[in-house]
């Protein structure tokens, strides 16, 4: 993908899931806030945090108990771990599926913006069976990092991240904390 498509892309993303927010009877945001919305706030697009991994899938993958936001649980199976260096520095990343036939990824993470620039409890990327190249290597991109729903009403349970997925470096790619109307004036 040439770097113009890529931006492309995300920009369309990034304007699709605006619109879904702001009018869609599924938005997370309560709907008494929705006229208010004027979309999210991101860091600039950074091809620098895109990366084409290979997934070093475990033998014999673990089912784990994850916490919520509302103190349950969700059971996922630690499906493989994915390596990648920012600034010269190695860093990791569990990926997670919460059934042995799906062919989805989950890879929630914390990093050093949580609670300044990004949501608190972290962000989740999605991989999908198309993130998968002929090659077998996954595209894990960060500027598609999102927050759980939970970011934006209390009313929604969200897995937290484990701790194997905290990461002690800045990932300045992707959705930037939301601030609702009741957060401007603070």
């Amino acid at each position: 993908m040439t770097d113009d498509a890529w931006l492309d892309a995300l920009r369309t993303h990034r304007e699709q899931k605006d619109r879904y927010l702001a009018a869609d009877r599924n938005s997370p945001i309560p709907p008494d806030q929705r006229s208010f919305f004027d979309g999210l706030d991101y860091f600039e697009p950074d091809p620098d945090l895109r990366f084409e991994l290979e997934l070093r899938e475990y033998d014999d993958p673990e089912r784990i108990t994850i916490g919520t936001s509302t103190d349950g649980e969700r059971e996922y199976l630690a499906w493989g771990r994915f390596g990648f260096e920012v600034d010269g520095e190695s860093y990791a990343l569990d990926a997670y599926r919460a059934d042995a036939d799906e062919d989805r990824l989950w890879v929630p993470f914390r990093d050093e913006t949580n609670t300044e620039e990004t949501y608190g409890a972290g962000r989740y990327l999605d991989l999908e069976a198309a993130d998968r190249g002929d090659d077998g290597r996954w595209v894990v991109d960060f500027n598609y990092a999102y927050n759980p729903f939970c970011a934006y009403s209390p009313r929604y349970e969200c897995p937290l991240v484990p701790m194997e997925n905290w990461l002690e470096v800045r990932i300045e790619a992707g959705e930037k904390d939301y601030e609702g109307p009741g957060d401007a004036d603070a």
